[in-house]
């Protein structure tokens, strides 16, 4: 008994002893890790593609090339007749915005939080980049100073929201959508009210200086009650929103230790009428892309090298 008691002990003070040159371990490992690129963008787009010919689908679902992931945005806004209750009002409106404009329709919507990490691109920035994006000749809204003095450019997110509707199409010209009834993770805000009223969606999205060790961030943002008495207030409203939405963009990277480099952003706003219920949505799908979505010869990371006209050529599209 003595014998299994002195063992008992003694197994009980190897198991501390390692227990704490464990936490020793890794605290000292803490202080001087160094970490490795998860993944370069070509390794990201090369597994960035889905197992469907016509249809993108959602990341983490079965299927893909490997394990990367494209971000697309989306801002839009969709309105109802109130002639039934609140919840179909609400249900139907929604509805109307994810098909109204870039088509995200018929997709079963996970909220995520707003990210594109080290596995992931931008679909109209990183890959068949935008135009104006391509060739530097998109101009600045405004300047942002970051948390170290450092003045950052705040451009429009309209050529980012063009791109991801010459991917996915629209309802009445579809080009590549998103499977019918896929599971799709979205980085998403809505809001929905009844007129008279007026509502807005928001996006931005900040572009990380070290893309090796850190996320691309999104905001997302929706309300309502825009200032009517002038169009004075109205541009001074929506200026202001546009401030804040760069001001978040900094703080969150402030939280983090993250520098960016460029931020895009913008909104779009509709006035819900009486008699109406209306919804803003702004959404970014986490995506992988259709088979045909790839222009044919070579690998997927050759739409790094293209701007987005030049993909549109060479999938056999037409702006």
């Amino acid at each position: 008994m003595k014998k299994l008691l002195t063992i008992f002990i003694l197994l009980i003070v190897l198991c501390i002893g390692a227990a704490e040159n464990q936490s020793v371990n890794v605290l000292q490992a803490g202080e001087t890790k160094e970490f490795k690129q998860a993944l370069t963008l070509r390794e990201v787009v090369n597994g960035a593609v889905g197992p469907f010919d016509s249809y993108c689908d959602g990341y983490g679902n079965p299927g893909s090339s490997g394990l990367g992931y494209i971000s697309v945005l989306k801002l839009e806004t969709g309105k109802v007749r109130a002639d039934m209750d609140k919840v179909l009002e609400g249900i139907v409106s929604y509805d109307r915005a994810e098909t109204l404009g870039t088509y995200v329709g018929q997709i079963n919507m996970i909220t995520a939080s707003s990210f594109n990490g080290l596995n992931g691109a931008v679909w109209g920035y990183h890959i068949a980049k935008e135009e104006s994006i391509a060739n530097g000749s998109l101009k600045p809204l405004f300047m942002k100073k970051r948390g170290d003095g450092m003045k950052i450019p705040v451009y429009s997110v309209e050529p980012l929201l063009d791109a991801g509707k010459r991917l996915f199409g629209t309802n009445s010209v579809r080009r590549f959508p998103i499977l019918p009834g896929a599971h799709v993770k979205c980085a998403v805000k809505s809001n929905t009210v009844k007129g008279p009223n007026s509502i807005w969606c928001a996006i931005a999205l900040a572009i990380a200086e070290d893309r090796e060790k850190d996320s691309n961030l999104f905001i997302e943002d929706a309300g309502d009650s825009i200032p009517a008495e002038s169009g004075e207030a109205r541009r001074a409203y929506l200026d202001r929103l546009m401030e804040n939405i760069a001001e978040s963009v900094v703080r969150c990277g402030d939280d983090s230790d993250v520098k960016y480099r460029a931020i895009f952003v913008g909104y779009k706003t509709q006035w819900i009428p009486e008699g109406y219920v209306g919804c803003a949505l702004t959404c970014a799908p986490y995506v992988v892309l259709a088979k045909d979505a790839v222009p044919p010869g070579g690998t997927p990371d050759k739409l790094l090298d293209m701007t987005l006209v030049e993909w549109e050529k060479a999938v056999g599209l037409s702006k």
